[in-house]
């Protein structure tokens, strides 16, 4: 831990690499609401920061293409970019989970992005994604590697003629979400919803930090300084605060109230706490209707 600690000590200019233009293959249907569903492909080509571990990272091929599946209408309007949670990425299931429809009467184009190892980039077979992972590498590699496709993705989106690109992020892609707008200049919301704040709180808060209250403090604090690279508290938002909206969950014991309230206080944006859980998510409307105002106002220019 110590010496992933010095390794992942850098400039977080060497860390992450700028996105380059794509031209991603493209797969179109048409939905039961006259949309046009453009899935999308192109090649994941960031290599791990750690060479050492490259050979490791890179064993699971279909991780190596990113994708995204793009509801659109006739003209590209602004987007909202979905980030899905930990185990999640199906489009399938995102298709339910996520207020699509909703977006589509607000005037929003909508991208449902999958995050390394999850979904259609998921080795065959595994049961868990190894991102994020028990080996710290694989975390900051794979944080890493959502945020250059995602910045990939918000570039190709804009260079498409989508006038404004924007994230809700759920959970894990909450986090993500939050990571992304404190390195993106062109985004045009950020929306993280009963997001994870920080991978250190999280061991210890779910007991996966163990030994004498010392020795959970020593490697509570190793992990802070191991992620700290990947961490939405390293930096400063690239967000105006009055677009931002953090949505937590009352009683959420998986990434609990404080993970939303801290990211929050980071950004200087507003928070809003629904009375529910992370997974049973009772008041869920109330706290979406707060984001449609969010995406109102961006949609008018406002």
């Amino acid at each position: 831990m110590e010496r992933l600690a010095r390794e992942y000590a850098c400039d977080p200019a060497a860390f992450y690499e700028e996105p380059p233009p794509i031209e991603p293959l493209s797969r179109e249907s048409r939905d039961d609401r006259g949309r046009r569903v453009l899935d999308l492909a192109w090649p994941s080509t960031v290599r791990p920061f750690l060479a050492p571990f490259a050979e490791r990272y890179l064993e699971t091929e279909e991780n190596c293409v990113a994708a995204a599946r793009l509801f659109t209408r006739a003209r590209p309007r602004p987007v909202a970019v979905l980030i899905h949670g930990f185990m999640s990425g199906h489009f399938a299931l995102e298709q339910r989970i996520w207020p699509i429809d909703e977006l589509d009467r607000l005037g929003f184009d909508v991208a449902l992005f999958v995050l390394p190892f999850h979904g259609v980039r998921a080795a065959k077979g595994r049961q868990a994604p190894e991102f994020p992972g028990i080996d710290p590498r694989f975390t900051n590699e794979g944080f890493r590697q959502a945020v250059f496709d995602l910045r990939t993705l918000i570039r190709a989106l804009y260079e498409r003629g989508h006038p404004a690109v924007g994230l809700l992020g759920m959970s894990l892609g909450g986090y993500t979400a939050a990571l992304t707008a404190t390195l993106e200049p062109r985004l045009a919301f950020v929306v993280p919803v009963i997001p994870l704040a920080s991978l250190a709180d999280f061991s210890r808060e779910q007991g996966f930090l163990v030994g004498s209250p010392d020795e959970v403090a020593t490697l509570h604090a190793l992990l802070e300084r191991v992620h700290h690279v990947v961490s939405p508290f390293a930096r400063s938002s690239r967000v105006p605060r009055e677009r931002v909206l953090v949505v937590g969950a009352r009683a959420d014991r998986i990434t609990p109230i404080a993970h939303a309230r801290r990211i929050a206080g980071h950004f200087g944006a507003e928070l809003f706490a629904f009375r529910g859980g992370h997974l049973l998510q009772l008041g869920r409307r109330e706290s979406f209707d707060r984001v449609f105002a969010l995406l109102e106002r961006v949609r008018d220019g406002n």
